[in-house]
């Protein structure tokens, strides 16, 4: 069972990790247009691919980030209670909301996907705008990965409700890796509790001082 929500939390990893280059070719995209605005020559379909590249990005990103237990939640009581409380709210919260969600997602997003297939539908931002058909596929397959990832949580909740602790996740790359940034510099952890010690010892003869001059 372990190695099944692995594979899946890779799956998810490896689609947001992909899709995440999408940030380079944005990032190209609005700086060549910037220029070429500046250079009197603008581009009409630039806004419209932006948009589409930003959506495609954020779109495909879901699953990932709920592999990494990353989405924003309310954490001010949640993080304080035990684990099996917390796979409880989770669990109610995945039936309830979360499954039937992503189902009309990937349901009402396939419709709407094919129906701007069948018509061939372009921006209407501008005349002759950029074809938008491939584009909408994006939500209904964004939805098929997140309803995928979301179904192996169901499964983690059940997992901590028995074994009174969340089960592994896929690990990742983190924004600051603490422990990594230590042995690269190479310090330990009695190094930062002495570093600690002697910038309190330092602030208190500072003050101490202070009360002495006045």
């Amino acid at each position: 069972m372990r190695k099944l929500l692995l594979s899946v939390d890779k799956l998810s990893t490896f689609v947001g990790q992909l899709f995440a280059w999408l940030i380079v070719a944005l990032t190209a995209l609005i700086t060549w247009e910037v220029i070429s605005r500046k250079l009197g020559a603008p581009h009409a379909w630039a806004f419209d691919a932006q948009i589409m590249l930003y959506g495609t990005l954020f779109m495909m990103a879901g699953a990932y980030t709920l592999s990494k237990n990353g989405h924003v939640r309310g954490d001010v009581l949640y993080g304080f209670f035990p684990a099996r409380l917390q796979a409880t709210i989770d669990l109610v919260l995945y039936v309830i909301f979360f499954v039937p969600g992503s189902i009309a997602l990937v349901w009402s997003g396939w419709t709407f996907a094919m129906e701007s297939w069948a018509i061939r539908e372009h921006s209407s931002i501008m005349a002759e705008g950029p074809p938008v058909y491939p584009f909408k596929f994006v939500i209904p397959a964004a939805g098929a990965m997140i309803l995928l990832q979301g179904l192996v949580e169901i499964v983690r909740c059940a997992l901590c409700l028995k074994n009174g602790a969340w089960p592994s996740r896929e690990e990742d790359v983190e924004e600051v890796n603490v422990e990594a940034l230590k042995e690269m510099v190479h310090v330990s952890d009695e190094d930062l509790a002495a570093a600690e010690k002697a910038a309190a010892e330092k602030a208190a003869a500072e003050k101490a001082a202070k009360e002495a001059t006045r």
